[in-house]
């Protein structure tokens, strides 16, 4: 019995990163035990995950070959979504040997409505800096679809999420530590925007410095996707739904307002053809909020760790890198 419990305590593997304790669990047993190729079954097993969840993804476009028809395509984008975490719930627990903390239900809608709103603050800040230095026009549209773009904000958060944070950016922690995570899965998912419409590796670096360790340093500070799969579809939707701006390099259409860049703009300065998300303004404020997401880190982390104390969840909790106790 004693030897189970440790057991369990050691699953309880929190990251760390540039001295700094986050609320993230990396996972300490089965695949990811401690041993000889710890770093290689990481990777391994993070390329497993990749395989199984792109093969439930890709039902997605099976289905559009064979019924071309809109509310088809959606809805089985958000029967894929489901699948693929309850593919990443079934992988983690018999895998991993642990129940996957970072995919808890009762915070979901607190977090992931508190996130909703985080991203929206952020992206509105960034257009009114830009509107507000003159480099964009923002004019009145016609909102007639903006069900649609909801719907696709949400299930673009939920997926991207899914693959970014929690398998890339957790196991190549587990494998490399958490500041190595950071950098490798936000410069990935940065590279990953090269193939949008009018990208460049301007607009590459910018979403992997505003958005790839931005969206991480929510799931660092909670411990958990919610909020930053909120923050993803906050910033999508007010981005292209509210503002009509481009969102990643694609037109928005049939938006409440109409953002363009103003005649004789810089495109450094606004993002060009690629949209905001490429703004100078866009990366000073996601990676300050990034910043501020790392320093809270500690506090949110010490104080999960005392409730689990208090409440006998949790025996002796330290970090796989510093060693670091409540």
């Amino acid at each position: 019995m004693e030897m189970e419990y440790q057991a369990t305590m050691k699953a309880e593997v929190r990251g760390a990163a540039w001295g700094r304790q986050g609320s993230i669990v990396l996972g300490n047993e089965g695949i990811l035990r401690n041993g000889k190729w710890t770093r290689a079954r990481s990777l391994g097993w993070m390329v497993a995950m990749l395989v199984v969840v792109g093969a439930i993804l890709s039902l997605q476009s099976i289905v559009k070959s064979l019924i071309s028809n809109d509310s088809v395509t959606l809805a089985m984008a958000f029967v894929c979504t489901f699948l693929a975490y309850a593919a990443y719930f079934a992988m983690v627990h018999y895998g991993e040997r642990r129940r996957p903390s970072e995919l808890a239900v009762r915070p979901l809608l607190r977090e992931y409505f508190a996130g909703f709103l985080v991203g929206a603050a952020i992206i509105t800040t960034v257009i009114g800096l830009l509107w507000l230095a003159g480099q964009y026009d923002i004019t009145r549209g016609n909102w007639s679809d903006w069900g649609h773009d909801l719907r696709e904000a949400i299930g673009t958060g939920l997926l991207e999420e899914l693959l970014a944070r929690l398998i890339l950016f957790r196991l190549l922690a587990r494998a490399f530590g958490v500041p190595a995570g950071f950098l490798v899965s936000a410069s990935a998912f940065g590279a990953a925007h090269l193939a949008n419409q009018n990208s460049s590796p301007l607009a590459a670096f910018a979403i992997a410095i505003e958005a790839g360790l931005l969206f991480a340093g929510f799931y660092f500070l909670t411990g958990r996707i919610w909020m930053s799969a909120g923050i993803h579809a906050g910033w999508n939707f007010l981005l292209g739904g509210l503002f009509g701006a481009r969102v990643s390099g694609m037109t928005s259409e049939g938006s409440l307002l109409v953002s363009m860049p103003s005649l004789g703009s810089a495109d450094l300065f606004t993002g060009g053809a690629f949209g905001p998300e490429a703004s100078i303004p866009a990366i000073i404020v996601g990676f300050a909020a990034f910043l501020l997401t790392v320093r809270l880190a500690p506090r949110l982390s010490r104080g999960a760790c005392k409730k689990l104390l208090m409440t006998g969840g949790l025996d002796r909790p330290y970090d796989v890198d510093a060693g670091d106790r409540c």
